[in-house]
C-alpha cells in the first residue's frame, strides 16, 4: 500500500494551522503599532490639543471670502456659493469684493487687486458680523 504524503496546509491539521496563522497576522495587523525603541517618536495615542482659542468668526469669514474671491477673479471657479461652502451673506461680500477687484486689476494691476481683496473682505466680514452675522436660515 502506498503511503500518501500530505502537502503542508492540507487536511484538518493544515487547515487549523492556516487558520491560526491567519488569525495571528490579522491580530497583529489590526492592533496598536509596536514600539521600535528610543527612535520611535509616534508612540503617543492621545491627539494633539491646542490651547489657542478658536478664531473669531469674522477672521474665518475673511479667510474664506478672500480665498474664493481670488479664485473667482482668476476664473478658476464658477460662482456657486454652496460649492464654495459660503453662506448667502458671505457670497454677497464676495461678489462686491470681486467686482471692486476686477476694476482695480484693470487700473493698477494684479498686486493692487490682491491687496484690495484682503482689505475689502476683512471690512465686509467685520461689518457683517457687527450687524449680527448669519441669520436664522442656513443660506444667510
Amino acid at each position: 500500500m502506498a503511503t500518501r504524503r500530505l502537502r503542508p496546509g492540507t487536511g484538518r491539521l493544515g487547515a487549523a494551522l492556516l487558520a491560526g496563522v491567519l488569525a495571528g497576522v490579522l491580530a497583529t495587523g489590526c492592533g496598536a503599532p509596536a514600539a521600535t525603541g528610543a527612535d520611535d517618536t509616534h508612540t503617543t495615542t492621545q491627539p494633539a490639543t491646542s490651547d489657542a482659542p478658536p478664531a473669531p468668526p469674522e477672521d474665518l469669514c475673511t479667510r474664506v471670502v478672500a480665498h474664493w474671491s481670488r479664485e473667482v477673479l482668476d476664473g478658476t471657479t464658477y460662482g456657486d456659493y454652496q460649492s464654495m461652502g459660503l453662506s448667502n451673506g458671505q457670497y454677497e461680500i464676495l461678489r462686491n469684493v470681486v467686482d471692486e477687484a476686477r476694476a482695480e486689476k484693470g487700473r493698477a494691476g494684479a498686486a493692487a487687486a490682491d491687496a484690495l481683496i484682503d482689505r475689502r473682505a476683512r471690512e465686509g466680514c467685520v461689518a457683517w458680523y457687527r450687524s449680527g452675522g448669519p441669520g436664522e436660515g442656513p443660506w444667510q
